[in-house]
């Protein structure tokens, strides 16, 4: 009985979380664009993620290189340490790492932000004000989120990559034109492509599983919270699938 009970829960979960995401095609592309209020998102969600995702990848990168190299050196492959893991950060670790930091710290924040309005029925006032609140807060949010995750990562790869440079010269010396030469050198089109492009998929989900949680929050200030916290779990969730997804495409595409 209790396990027919979670089926039904989930199944009216992911239609309603369906509906949500078509409502948010629909308004896509229809005017009025609130430019402002997208270019604000940007800059709260995206700006002000760096510090937290910047010092978050630099020591992903030096720990990352501090734990590999002893296996390296037992097979006397240690020259081979910044290609291997220029590889890993770029490919894997370094876009799923910065989506679920994104998702604890963004997630999170939309639930509890659009939360709250709803608890305390802003978002009514601004229906009956006039204004279309799903565009301005919920459009902006996903569309803020799907393109600043991409640039996060980028910016999170170079860093991670530096604390590997920094990694490798604790025990030898390598200089810093060999060591791009070497990680540049092992990565390819295919290496780089995918991880860029199912990063723009993982900002989505975190946007819209964040929105979607805030928008139908109930049951007062304690509805706020469970909705924060039920945005970062699902999120995660989904940065995992979408992840698993995108690997079997690019390995059907002979991308690997």
């Amino acid at each position: 009985m209790l396990r027919s009970q979670n089926w039904k829960q989930f199944l009216e979960e992911t239609g309603a979380l369906s509906r949500f995401t078509s409502r948010l095609f629909s308004q896509w592309f229809r005017p009025q664009y609130e430019i402002s209020e997208f270019l604000r998102q940007c800059f709260v969600i995206g700006y002000k993620s760096l510090p937290l995702v910047m010092l978050t990848a630099f020591i992903m990168g030096l720990v990352l290189t501090m734990q590999i190299r002893p296996f390296l050196v037992d097979y006397g492959v240690e020259s081979q340490l910044p290609a291997m893991v220029g590889i890993a950060i770029v490919r894997e670790i370094g876009p799923v790492i910065t989506a679920l930091i994104f998702a604890g710290k963004i997630g999170s924040s939309i639930g509890a932000e659009l939360g709250s309005m709803k608890v305390t029925e802003q978002i009514d006032a601004m229906e009956v004000s006039g204004t279309n609140p799903f565009k301005y807060l919920v459009v902006t949010r996903v569309l803020a989120a799907t393109f600043t995750l991409p640039l996060l990562v980028m910016l999170a790869d170079a860093v991670a990559l530096y604390g590997t440079y920094l990694g490798v010269n604790i025990r030898s010396t390598t200089s810093f034109g060999l060591f791009w030469t070497q990680v540049f050198g092992s990565l390819s089109f295919g290496d780089v492509l995918p991880a860029f492009v199912k990063s723009f998929f993982f900002g989505f989900a975190v946007g819209i599983v964040g929105c979607y949680k805030g928008y139908h929050s109930k049951k007062g200030t304690e509805g706020v919270g469970r909705s924060a916290n039920s945005a970062v779990v699902l999120s995660s969730i989904l940065i995992f699938i979408i992840d698993l997804i995108a690997v079997q495409i690019t390995d059907v595409l002979g991308l690997n």
